[in-house]
């Protein structure tokens, strides 16, 4: 009796499932493979497909960006600059997607390796007069953590605002010990998406990968640093972790605390307004001239903002385009639009760090090598630590700094921000930056990549299996 009863639960289940993915499945092959599985692997098929397969930006499980939208303060964008130029199509994509248009009058620093980022970072939380924002995907305990806590002791004494939001799953190891020290002080601090039992299936693979500090309205930071003592003393394994921040003083700073406007809402269902003071501040600065744009991208959203912005770079690109990331493991459209630009005659170059924090992980990554250097794409090992910078540049004229990987995740389930930097001497620093690195890393030739191992040929081939889920 028992068994015809769990027998029946399990086919109505499934069969809710089969249905679910044949309504709303992203790709014919995904959806194949999610269909192999519940009918080939009993009950653990199911639950890898309510953990991992669900298309949410089809379903929109919790609306989540629209009713953010709705209960926010529309906000003012000062300076809107002219949709025209080379770029005009990036622009207009991202504005429809991201909602932000570019604007000029930005301050840009670039700010290689923690100990550099975090000066920076420091700096201008003790200057703040109004208000402190900070999202990040991991803040970790240690040095740097106590460091803030007395920071945001002191400036909340002198009437600083301090809001604070942190991936519930990244920084799973911030103790509830430091949470209550951050409260008692007069921090208000809340988990993205924290891991709950309840709603355990419909939210683990959905995670808030940005990283974003704001400074009353007009000094923002973004890249790919998290809160970790591992970007200044290293880790035991990998050595240091070599990574990219961006600082911009200016209006790109207070669509940056829109964003986080946007999260602070979903994590508590509360409003924060814009700063008109800074946003007037940043715009009076006749001395920042460079032109930026702001997307930001989620599973909430109708389209992969970060995915078709990237594909846009890439597409336009006449002469090179370089790009720097850990996790290259790309899509179908990205991986076409790389190997057509290299097969056309654009110098394609990719960087990615020679350590791994992930075997599986690096497995994939490597199991697209043979194809693109087929194509005649140059890619370099970096030998130093971990390098776990977020970087495109093209042409001398554009470049895109921030959260987001080149892989499925970041494109379909983490929400993620980037900067787009319209402006040539900035893409030049960039891209003298990246041939500097390249002097120092390990370029690898097609013909030497076919010599692998078998062992690597099939660890790769297991890695590309796994790469939708990763």
């Amino acid at each position: 009796m028992w068994l015809a009863f769990f027998l029946s639960i399990y086919i109505l289940v499934a069969f809710s499932i089969i249905i679910s993915i044949l309504m709303n499945g992203a790709r014919p092959s995904k959806s194949l493979a999610w269909l192999l599985a519940i009918f080939t692997i009993p009950v653990g098929g199911m639950l890898l497909y309510l953990l991992l397969g669900r298309n949410r930006r089809k379903n929109k499980l919790l609306k989540l960006k629209e009713r953010a939208l709705f209960n926010l303060p529309q906000p003012t964008f000062p300076q809107k600059a002219t949709f025209d130029g080379q770029y005009q199509k990036l622009m207009n994509l991202v504005y429809h997607n991201s909602h932000f248009p570019p604007v000029e009058n930005n301050k840009l620093t670039l700010l290689k390796d923690g100990k550099t980022t975090f000066k920076s970072i420091f700096e201008a939380l003790e200057n703040a007069n109004h208000r402190i924002h900070l999202l990040y995907y991991i803040f970790e305990e240690g040095e740097l953590a106590n460091k803030l806590l007395l920071l945001f002791e002191r400036k909340i004494n002198e009437g600083v605002q301090v809001r604070m939001i942190y991936d519930g799953i990244g920084s799973f190891s911030l103790s509830k010990s430091y949470l209550n020290k951050l409260r008692d002080i007069g921090v208000e601090v809340y988990p993205f998406l924290p891991f709950k039992f309840g709603r355990f299936l419909s939210s683990l693979n959905y995670r808030n990968h940005r990283k974003i500090i704001v400074v009353d309205g007009v000094v923002a930071f973004t890249g790919g640093i998290n809160i970790s003592d591992k970007y200044l003393k290293g880790d035991l394994e990998l050595g240091i972790w070599h990574d990219m921040h961006l600082r911009l003083d200016g209006v790109a700073a207070g669509h940056l605390d829109y964003v986080f406007a946007m999260d602070w809402y979903l994590v508590c269902k509360r409003t924060v307004k814009p700063l008109g003071v800074g946003l007037k501040k940043a715009s009076e600065n006749l001395n920042n001239d460079k032109l930026v744009q702001i997307v930001s991208g989620g599973p909430d959203d109708d389209f992969p903002s970060l995915e078709q912005a990237y594909f846009t770079i890439i597409n336009k690109a006449n002469s090179y385009i370089y790009i720097t990331n850990p996790y290259v493991i790309p899509g179908r459209a990205i991986l076409q639009a790389l190997e057509t630009a290299a097969i056309g005659g654009v110098d394609v170059r990719i960087m990615v760090s020679g350590n791994t924090d992930n075997k599986i992980v690096n497995w994939s990554v490597r199991s697209y090598f043979e194809s693109m250097l087929k194509a005649g794409i140059k890619i370099y090992l970096f030998p130093d630590g971990f390098l776990h910078s977020k970087i495109i540049v093209s042409d001398d004229a554009i470049a895109t700094i921030g959260t987001a990987n080149l892989d499925d995740r970041s494109f379909e389930q983490n929400y993620e921000v980037n900067a787009i930097v319209y402006d040539s001497l900035f893409a030049k620093l960039l891209r003298k930056d990246f041939l500097k690195d390249a002097k120092e890393s390990k370029l690898i030739t097609y013909e030497e990549y076919l010599d692998r191992s078998l062992t690597e040929k099939l660890k790769e081939g297991l890695g590309k299996i796994f790469s939708p889920l990763l």
